[in-house]
């Protein structure tokens, strides 16, 4: 396996998540299988690319036939214009009224759905003599942000007629891309706005991964797919004949530091919550819910140690778990891996009742990120 590169941060630790960019060339491939050869691609990297590293992960991302990207705030996209990422960036998360020429500066897209942004669009070419790149984003049944689809047909029309913006895209989000009904609610209304407006040039996207997996719908030209990207499965509608063969892209990885012998009834880690019948093996591994292994899975989850499966034993601490490795022959330094592509994340999400992405987005910074094809 060829390491490629991490990122400069802290790496004087025994632990780590490595990233596998070969697994990611492999997951757009199976992705563009469902998408028409005329439509456009973007890309979500917003949180870090949901935990796996944006600044990393973009060239081969576009690289892959991924036409642009998504983030969620400019603080986001202005790191990937640092980083020489110089792909159209849409901001898909609401911009503060005071940051649009920022975002303007950055050569950001973003998108508005208020009054508010027109005039700071205003401001902000005024100030810059650059229009403003702007998606209207249209509320169709998520109720978290957008213009109403009652007002809608009204802001579209005085955005277009606007000199000092540059209207490139309208797009919406899918509440329940699993539910057929409730999405058919949310392209009703997408269409009822849609079918009264000029379109002529515009990028016009309503698919969320699940939706770009399950549903074709006319007159679209761009989808937006996330976890997808990185291996992680959404919640399908019924209707999907074949879901794609994805692969997860993480395996989180630690050295044994120490390793103990605990007799029969000695407590381990915090209040005892696990006791030793008879002695044990003890191995403890720097990797603690301040990685973003939250504690709820103690006692829960296991590690592959020399190709043997050892239980996580006692609580998990801040920095620190621990594995009861009775029988399996090991010493200081060998790897313990926590997840990968046999034991995945979603073993996880499952236990604690949560969404795949929520535990990549919680891998913290301060585990060093190898990128490996």
């Amino acid at each position: 396996m060829k390491n490629l590169r991490q990122t400069n941060i802290n790496t004087h630790r025994d632990a780590w998540v490595e990233v596998n960019v070969a697994n990611l060339e492999h997951n757009i491939k199976e992705i563009k299988k469902y998408v028409p050869d005329d439509t456009k691609l973007l890309g979500v990297v917003k949180a870090d690319a949901y935990g796996h590293g944006s600044v990393m992960l973009a060239p081969t991302i576009l690289a892959s036939g991924i036409n642009m990207l998504g983030v969620a705030s400019i603080d986001e996209g202005v790191d990937l214009r640092k980083a020489k990422i110089n792909c159209e960036i849409l901001v898909l998360g609401a911009v503060p009224v005071w940051a649009v020429e920022s975002a303007v500066n950055a050569d950001l897209s973003i998108s508005i759905f208020s009054k508010g942004h027109i005039e700071a669009c205003r401001q902000a070419f005024e100030r810059t003599g650059i229009k403003p790149k702007v998606h209207i984003k249209l509320d169709t049944g998520m109720n978290r942000i957008g213009v109403s689809v009652s007002d809608a047909i009204e802001f579209i029309k005085e955005v277009q007629s606007s000199d000092f913006i540059n209207l490139q895209g309208i797009f919406t989000h899918l509440a329940m891309a699993e539910n057929i009904e409730e999405t058919q609610k949310q392209f009703d209304k997408w269409n009822k706005v849609i079918s009264q407006i000029n379109t002529d040039g515009l990028l016009l996207h309503v698919q969320n991964t699940a939706g770009t997996l399950s549903y074709n719908i006319p007159g679209t030209n761009m989808r937006r797919v996330g976890i997808a990207l990185y291996g992680l499965a959404p919640d399908y509608p019924p209707c999907i004949e074949k879901k794609p063969e994805l692969r997860p892209l993480i395996s989180l990885k630690g050295r044994i530091v120490n390793i103990h012998e605990a007799h029969d009834g000695d407590g381990i880690s915090y209040s005892y919550t696990y006791r030793a019948k008879g002695n044990r093996i003890i191995a403890t591994l720097p990797i603690g819910y301040a990685d973003g292994v939250p504690r709820a899975l103690s006692n829960k989850i296991y590690g592959i140690l020399n190709g043997r499966k050892v239980p996580q034993v006692g609580n998990i601490t801040m920095d620190q778990m621990m594995f009861d490795i009775t029988g399996v022959n090991a010493e200081l330094g060998d790897i313990i891996t926590l997840l990968d592509e046999e034991n995945s994340i979603d073993n996880w999400a499952e236990m604690l009742g949560t969404i795949n992405y929520e535990l990549t987005c919680r891998l913290k910074v301060r585990l060093p990120r190898v990128y490996t094809r």
